[in-house]
């Protein structure tokens, strides 16, 4: 009789286990609804990605818009002293005149050339301040009421319009506003965008929707020169104007086109994508489709969002030690390496170089980084971040040791600098993406990004004092963003991970990685003895 009983109870116990190891996980529901990756699907990445064209405009068109112009003497017979050399601020203005548009520029539109760093800087750092509140601002809001979606859609529209008013400026406080509102509403289109991007694919096809985001930026960055070259002769406000419509057209387009992330709605409780997924995933079940609704988990029940809730994200995020650690470790690393991304292609101006051409050179830098994405889609990601950071970081400090020297040396050595950035950056927001669940996903990518831009509030200052010495610029440049690498020794390894939904499941995960690794090292001691 005993031993009958103890045979039912551990045949319960049995049934019991294999039940739980039965059961699906909504992670690998998501994932196992999302493995067909198709024409419509690349479609999808593509109107997604595009977004990142009209981002990239408005993050470099001051490049343009607010470079210090040439000038040239207009009459050298009455007035000897006026040289190229000479000091314009010590000269008659009738002496001399710019080489392009008087309004081709704010510095020449409103007689900025003897202006302080600060001021001529300011624009610029302006568009960077906004950046680095409206992520703090609007991150939150794409995890929890408005979607990646509309908040994208939001964002872009926002900043086209934005830059569209900013031809009404008078002077340059008026500018400098109307950046930062720009700078503001920009802020969480590259985070939504590769979220989006990302959520909506499985692992398999994780790495690459990524790329299709960096060409997109790289393809926008790349039509600027050119779109300031056909504008040359003409105001800056020309300019603005032409990057701005296609924006909001795009918007119109995306919004009737672009679906929403199907990870994002099922965290939503939203019933239809549910019973979608559910399907798709019961159609791949094709061994023991009987028990394969009793193997499902609850369904995630959808919570009305108070003022509170709106922003949970970030003090979910904060409130785990290890969630804590890790978001610390990667806005250091971001700092570092925005502060190299962003301030390369300002710098353009002070190579000494046809600012058109320089800049098509600096921009074609994105196409080889896509190419090295691709081939690393196998590669450790931390090991990956770290050669290319100190690539560029090495690069930067020689161009300063090549100041006075050979100047086609200087120029080959600051873009190979921002090409090790550009990687280094592309690489690391895909890594950063790995390293949260979607519950917090958005906002921990936000905050990265915003550390990204607290390293670029200086750099306008830096390069405009990197006209006179380089160390300012490019040596500062290249420290930073090799200092800031010592972090990734705090941070997991990702690679070929399965991404997770909540942070309880991230946890879990963290553990059994743990625990397996441990355990090949205990394996891999004994071995040896």
């Amino acid at each position: 009789m005993e031993g009958s009983l103890q045979t039912n109870v551990t045949e319960s116990h049995s049934n019991v286990d294999q039940q739980n190891k039965s059961m699906l996980s909504w992670d690998e529901i998501i994932e196992k609804s999302l493995s067909n990756f198709g024409w419509l699907d690349f479609l999808q990445a593509v109107l997604v990605a595009a977004s990142m064209f009209f981002d990239a405009q408005q993050s470099f068109i001051s490049i343009y818009t607010d470079n210090y112009p040439k000038w040239h003497c207009t009459d050298t017979t009455t007035n000897s002293s006026c040289s190229s050399s000479s000091d314009i601020c010590k000269l008659p203005r009738s002496s001399w005149s710019w080489d392009t548009h008087p309004s081709n520029t704010i510095i020449s539109h409103w007689n900025l050339e003897c202006a302080s760093t600060f001021i001529t800087g300011l624009p610029q750092s302006s568009f960077f301040i906004g950046c680095l509140l409206g992520s703090f601002f609007l991150a939150a809001l794409a995890d929890s009421s408005l979607g990646r979606k509309n908040m994208l859609i939001l964002s872009c529209v926002s900043m086209s319009i934005t830059s569209m008013l900013i031809i009404l400026s008078t002077n340059v406080w008026i500018y400098s506003a109307l950046k930062f509102m720009i700078g503001f509403w920009r802020s969480s289109i590259g985070t939504c965008a590769l979220v989006l991007l990302t959520e909506k694919v499985n692992v398999d096809w994780r790495f690459r929707v990524g790329i299709v985001e960096y060409f997109m930026f790289a393809m926008g960055y790349m039509s600027l020169p050119g779109l300031a070259y056909i504008n040359r002769n003409s105001s800056w406000k020309s300019l603005y104007r032409w990057s701005s419509i296609p924006g909001i057209v795009y918007c119109v387009i995306a919004y009737f086109f672009v679906t929403e992330s199907p990870r994002w709605l099922v965290m939503q409780g939203n019933e239809k994508e549910i019973s979608k997924m559910l399907k798709m995933v019961s159609s791949q079940e094709t061994n023991n489709t009987d028990n394969f609704a009793s193997s499902l988990p609850k369904p995630p029940r959808k919570e009305k969002a108070s003022i509170f809730q709106l922003y949970s994200s970030i003090g979910e995020l904060f409130h785990k030690r290890w969630a804590l650690k890790r978001i610390i470790a990667v806005m250091i690393i971001g700092t570092g390496i925005g502060m190299v991304y962003y301030g390369m292609p300002l710098t353009v101006g002070n190579l000494g170089f046809n600012i058109y051409l320089t800049g098509v050179i600096s921009a074609s830098m994105e196409i080889p980084t896509c190419v090295a994405i691709y081939l690393l889609e196998n590669c450790q990601r931390k090991a990956s971040v770290l050669v290319f950071s100190i690539l560029s970081g090495v690069c930067s400090v020689m161009c300063v040791v090549l100041e006075h020297r050979v100047a086609t040396g200087k120029v080959v050595l600051a873009m190979v600098a921002f090409f090790g950035a550009c990687t280094a950056y592309d690489l690391f927001l895909i890594y950063v993406i790995e390293l949260f669940p979607t519950r917090v996903r958005n906002t921990a990518t936000s905050l990265v990004r915003q550390s990204v831009v607290f390293g670029c509030i200086f750099c306008p200052f830096l390069v405009s004092a990197g006209r006179k010495n380089n160390i300012f610029s490019y040596g500062v440049f290249g420290v930073v963003i090799m200092l800031s690498t010592i972090t990734l020794l705090y941070l997991p390894e990702t690679i070929g991970i399965i991404l997770c939904d909540t942070m309880e499941q991230q946890e879990k995960k963290e553990i059994v990685l743990c625990d397996a690794m441990n355990q090949r090292e205990i394996t891999a001691d004994n071995s040896s003895v």
